[in-house]
């Protein structure tokens, strides 16, 4: 749950903010008759988003076959792994820059009558983040097999959403400065976390296809202090990856990966 709650806060808040932006860049220029475009733009990229979990599910159940479902599973790991840390290291610091160009685009859309390009504009902010959720929401239940819960899920993500959205609309309605960049921060920190757990699980699927060894099946167990299988451990296996018995390799790469991001994204924060 807290995983899903953690994706649409990030995703929800990223989507709500630029179209927020826009709204209230629009209401500054005198041409809030234009909104209705945004509003337009929103809703076709719901519905496309939907329209594409719908076929993205559809797609990944005509793998009958265990190897090539495990190649298919390994390679939405790796993708979601590499955009949650796109994301989480380097998206935050073009955000002000990226707020900036689309003033300056809404700036010639409303002074040509664009309306066309308003749709366009909140039509991608909303598809893009859509897209991604649907991307990391299937990473996550392929990456914890008969543990993810549909139902809990969903709650987290509703809740992720509603959170994001009062959010940005404190953010908005607030003449105070709201500290977005600290809670930017700490959260890229946990996405990455979930990222590495992510890629854990992918070398265990591409071991599983035989496209990887596996060098040693298990370098230690400790079940019996926290069970991957247990109450809280089944918490960290469906959040962080958590493995009570990992394999050598496994072990190695999450090591690997945490160190390296880890280390990229203190940099980033300290150089902004």
């Amino acid at each position: 749950m807290f995983a899903s709650f953690l994706i649409t806060l990030r995703e929800g808040l990223e989507a709500f903010l630029l179209v927020g932006i826009a709204l209230s860049y629009l209401s500054k220029l005198n041409a809030r008759q234009y909104n209705k475009y945004i509003y337009v733009g929103v809703f076709a990229g719901l519905i496309l988003s939907l329209a594409i979990a719908v076929v993205f599910q559809v797609v990944v159940d005509q793998f009958s076959s265990e190897l090539y479902r495990n190649i298919l599973m390994a390679g939405i790991l790796l993708f979601a792994t590499v955009v949650l840390t796109y994301m989480a290291i380097w998206m935050q610091n073009q955000a002000k820059s990226q707020v900036e160009g689309m003033k300056k685009e809404i700036d010639d859309m409303v002074s040509k009558g664009n309306v066309v390009g308003l749709v366009f504009l909140s039509f991608l902010a909303v598809l893009r983040e859509g897209f991604e959720t649907i991307l990391f929401f299937s990473a996550l239940m392929y990456s914890n097999f008969g543990e993810f819960s549909t139902q809990d899920a969903l709650i987290g993500a509703v809740a992720g959403l509603v959170l994001a959205f009062v959010i940005v609309w404190m953010m908005l309605k607030s003449t105070k400065n709201v500290p977005i960049r600290s809670f930017f921060r700490w959260t890229s920190l946990l996405i990455i976390v979930i990222a590495a757990g992510l890629l854990s699980s992918a070398i265990n699927m591409l071991q599983a296809a035989h496209l990887l060894p596996i060098l040693h099946a298990q370098l230690f167990d400790i079940s019996h202090i926290l069970d991957d299988r247990g109450v809280f451990g089944t918490f960290l296996r469906a959040l962080f990856g958590y493995n009570s018995s990992p394999g050598l390799l496994q072990l190695l790469v999450w090591g690997g990966y945490m160190a390296t991001f880890v280390t990229f994204w203190n940099r980033g924060y300290k150089q902004a």
